[in-house]
């Protein structure tokens, strides 16, 4: 368990928040977090303390026992809410290094290949530096990792 001010929102900066400690981290194998994050499992904290410090996200109840938050504007998944409690994803803490996951939820849904990801190759040797030329002209719009002043960013950016 992590105590003190943490912060973090979602990629477009339209909802932040701070949360006064993390609990327990997870990841949830279950169909319902793999479908609401778009991945092969949800990654969640427990979060006490629990402030939106701009915008609120949108809810969704993808069940009779849980509410999902995420962002109207850019999508990100930001919550789970549940009777006893609220989690929020790892992912979008703005240091998710403070959430390692501690458990595994739900086993019968995990993907069959999950447990072999940590084997696959990397990117050929000689896709690297097309790939590289690629991130280096990529110019981002994510609102940086850090609480800001204003939102959003001016359209200059972009370009």
């Amino acid at each position: 368990m992590r105590e003190g001010a943490v912060t973090g929102g979602c990629q477009c900066g339209a909802v932040r928040f701070r949360v006064g400690g993390l609990g327990r981290a997870s990841i949830c194998h279950c169909r319902m977090c793999q479908k609401a994050f778009g991945s092969f499992f949800g990654p969640l904290v427990t979060a006490r303390g629990l402030e939106w410090t701009r915008g609120e996200p949108k809810r969704f109840a993808s069940s009779n026992a849980a509410r999902r938050g995420f962002c109207g504007d850019c999508g990100t998944p930001l919550t789970y809410e549940y009777e006893s409690g609220i989690d929020i994803s790892i992912g979008s803490l703005d240091d998710p290094e403070l959430a390692p996951p501690t458990v595994q939820l739900n086993p019968n849904d995990e993907l069959s290949f999950f447990g072999h990801l940590h084997a696959l190759p990397g990117r050929p040797e000689g896709e690297q530096a097309g790939a590289d030329a690629f991130l280096a002209a990529v110019v981002g719009c994510q609102h940086p990792d850090h609480d800001t002043q204003t939102w959003p960013f001016k359209e200059s950016k972009r370009k």
